[in-house]
């Protein structure tokens, strides 16, 4: 399936380099998984593969990534080739045979993809069919709260506007497309998203037969760096992603 990710493998490498992923995003989603060691976890979208290949090197017992962008995987199997971590990737659907498998799902900017809420569901059930009872989905998706003004995230590499939207944007509702618009290191390139509200948000997982969820703060890594002081206070206080927390409900006996 070719998708608008297909020739943004080597970019998203570059992009997780800046300081905004490496101070700020990893520690902020690595934070919320907590101790991985021993797990078996599902890359959900893995993308090019850097969170799969963290979650590996973080001690996780068996790590799949899986994800519909063939030029995405391209990049992922030929860093794993060359690195060998021992992770597999898969195209497309999760096999029948890997289903209930997983004590953890990852999913990365996966649930904007849904352009309706049947699809939003649906994205879910994917995250539940994978998990084990009690297994837990971790996911990271358009904040229902993000700063109304584009240019708030502009010093993070990257401006997130409603799509096509002249003037002032307008409050967004669900389903609304948005427009990930990455302007590091030169860089001039737009993703597509859609936004989902918290209610709609929530409203989905329950139907995925998920349970409660919780909404994880964003941190920083707290090493020495070369950004400013209070650089990170402005994303801080309105961060364009959000961080859910929740886990598989177990079958009714």
């Amino acid at each position: 399936m070719t998708t608008q990710y297909d020739e943004l493998g080597s970019l998203y490498e570059e992009f997780s380099r800046t300081p905004f992923r490496q101070e700020l995003e990893f520690p902020s989603v690595i934070g919320a998984l907590g101790d991985v060691r021993g797990l078996r976890v599902l890359d959900f979208a893995c993308g090019n593969g850097v969170f799969s290949r963290t979650l590996m090197q973080r001690g996780a017992r068996h790590v799949v990534g899986l994800d519909e962008s063939a030029g995405m995987l391209e990049y992922a199997r030929a860093r794993e080739a060359d690195e060998p971590l021992g992770i597999r990737y898969i195209d497309g659907t999760l096999p029948d045979a890997l289903a209930g498998t997983f004590d953890l799902v990852l999913g990365l900017y996966i649930l904007p993809y849904a352009t309706s809420y049947e699809e939003l569901v649906d994205l879910c059930r994917v995250a539940s069919r994978a998990l084990r009872p009690g297994g837990r989905f971790v996911t990271v998706l358009v904040h229902p709260e993000l700063h109304p003004d584009p240019d708030h995230y502009t010093r993070y590499g990257f401006r997130l506007t409603p799509k096509d939207a002249p003037g002032a944007p307008a409050p967004l509702t669900d389903a609304d497309p948005v427009d990930l618009h990455l302007t590091f290191s030169g860089h001039d390139t737009h993703i597509y998203a859609h936004y989902w509200s918290a209610d709609t948000l929530e409203l989905a997982l329950r139907e995925a037969g998920f349970g409660p969820v919780q909404w994880r703060r964003h941190r920083t890594a707290g090493s020495a760096s070369d950004v400013p002081p209070g650089f990170w206070e402005p994303y801080l206080s309105a961060p364009h992603a959000a961080i859910l927390d929740t886990y598989k409900e177990p079958e009714p006996s």
